[in-house]
């Protein structure tokens, strides 16, 4: 229904970055709305991305344990059995009960929660397009856009959503594929690939680079390709799908292998080349917002601010990576500049987490961009194969590494595979932004035993560096 109230700030999308500016906002003192036109709130993240796939993760892994390594531990359970509908009911149930949680929080403080579509109609109103009623125009003094995201289509690879599909589909499953074909050797493709297999499916990648997980530190990645092989995926490197053709029961796909044409045939086939921005439908070429013509990106500066005044973006319609957590820390940085404060995000500590297992996690920069850089370093590897904790687990895959500058000691990245790497990247992204050098990690002591430990022992590897030899 129509709304005549003007508000200091419209959010349009209800996602990491919107529900977290909005929340901001409140605090703030700012009068919000919130549209969103889906009716459970939370966008991708909650609803079709980082938490159903982490729900999936942590099941099958325990499918995977309770299979494969429950008995090497003593205990006996018998023949293992996989019931998919009470798992993806397990998923289910975890992404309502966050989304409610979202709607609460939102309500709590006040906010305005409006479902629709929206539509920029200038600088300072959105027309909101509701299922049932007509258009309506809400007005507002500033305007923040999150929208978020949606998965990257390929010519010749359409989404059927069946037997070509997106991350959102092979989410849920009714049955255990055969043999998955994912395309795309990315963290999601990765992540997704290794929930099926866990769960009995043959999973064959297929990345036309000569590598996976592209922007992981070149020795994280060679690692993980290694481990995951060994658990049983099947890596198609330097190979481009050039065609599909979809049945009832199968995909048909073409493969070009440097130069080489060759067929394969799966169950279902998973696309996962990447994530573009989601602006279709708000209307931003009407009203002269400027975008990247290459990448469909929101140009903004560093208040966050679109050309056009009072209109803002954040998260995935913007440059950087497309992650949770950037969008909720760009959206808070938004806000206060929107209330006159000083908002920024430091993107040199962004962390970075692939929730394969093992995990891998990043902050700062790689061992290859501090040598393009021409920037004198220092490394310091540990394996998680010399922690107590890690070998009473069975967890020995994996290590840590620490780079250092050369001169300065400061550390300039930190690159985790192995158990719980996730949570271990938090003490390194609050090391950096407090300019920590590998001596001060060296020094601060770590419990016994823990994973942690092995980060102390890398930056006491650190020390070892020629610098300090004198």
């Amino acid at each position: 229904m129509p709304d005549k109230e003007t508000y200091d700030l419209i959010i349009i999308g209800s996602g990491p970055g919107g529900y977290v500016a909005a929340v901001r906002a409140a605090q703030l003192g700012l009068k919000t709305a919130c549209v969103e036109k889906s009716s459970r709130l939370g966008g991708v993240c909650l609803n079709v991305g980082c938490i159903p796939s982490k729900a999936l993760l942590d099941s099958s892994e325990y499918y995977h344990l309770a299979r494969d390594h429950f008995a090497g531990h003593g205990i006996k359970i018998g023949k293992v059995s996989l019931d998919l509908a009470v798992m993806m009911a397990r998923k289910d149930t975890v992404v309502e009960e966050l989304t409610t949680n979202v709607r609460k929080l939102l309500e709590g403080h006040g906010i305005k929660l409006i479902q629709g579509t929206a539509r920029l109609q200038g600088k300072d109103r959105v027309e909101v397009t509701s299922e049932k009623g007509k258009p309506y125009t809400i007005q507002g003094t500033s305007i923040l856009l999150a929208t978020g995201s949606t998965p990257v289509e390929v010519p010749g690879l359409a989404f059927d959503g069946q037997r070509i599909v997106s991350s959102t589909e092979a989410l849920s499953f009714d049955s255990v594929p055969k043999h998955l074909g994912v395309v795309g050797g990315g963290y999601i493709g990765l992540e997704l690939g290794s929930i099926w297999m866990r769960l009995g499916a043959k999973v064959t990648v297929i990345e036309m680079l000569p590598k996976i997980a592209t922007t992981l530190d070149g020795q994280v990645g060679r690692a993980l390709d290694r481990i995951l092989r060994k658990q049983g995926l099947e890596m198609r490197l330097k190979t481009r799908v050039t065609s599909a053709k979809s049945t009832v029961k199968k995909v048909k796909v073409t493969l070009d292998a440097a130069g080489k044409e060759e067929s394969m045939t799966f169950d279902r086939l998973l696309v996962a080349v990447g994530r573009k921005p989601l602006t279709a439908g708000l209307g931003l070429e009407e009203v002269g917002v400027e975008m990247e013509p290459k990448t469909g990106q929101v140009i903004v500066d560093t208040s966050y601010c679109t050309n056009i005044p009072g209109v803002y973006a954040i998260g995935d319609l913007t440059p950087g990576p497309m992650l949770a957590h950037k969008a909720s820390a760009e959206g808070i940085a938004a806000v206060e500049c929107i209330a006159g404060r000083a908002g920024e995000v430091n993107y040199d500590t962004i962390p970075a987490v692939v929730y394969t297992w093992p995990e891998v996690a990043a902050v700062g920069l790689t061992e290859e961009e501090v040598k393009a850089r021409d920037i004198p370093y220092c490394v310091g590897t540990y394996p998680f194969s010399g922690a107590g904790r890690a070998r009473c687990m069975g967890e020995k895959e994996g290590f840590v590494k620490l780079i250092a500058h050369g001169k300065t000691d400061r550390i300039l990245g930190v690159h985790i595979i192995g158990p719980r790497a996730a949570d271990m990247i938090a003490e390194c992204v609050l090391a950096m932004e407090f300019g920590a050098g590998s001596e001060d990690i060296a020094r601060t002591i770590h419990g016994h035993p823990t994973f942690a430990e092995a980060l102390q022992e890398a930056a006491l590897a650190v020390r070892k560096c020629s610098i300090y030899a004198s």
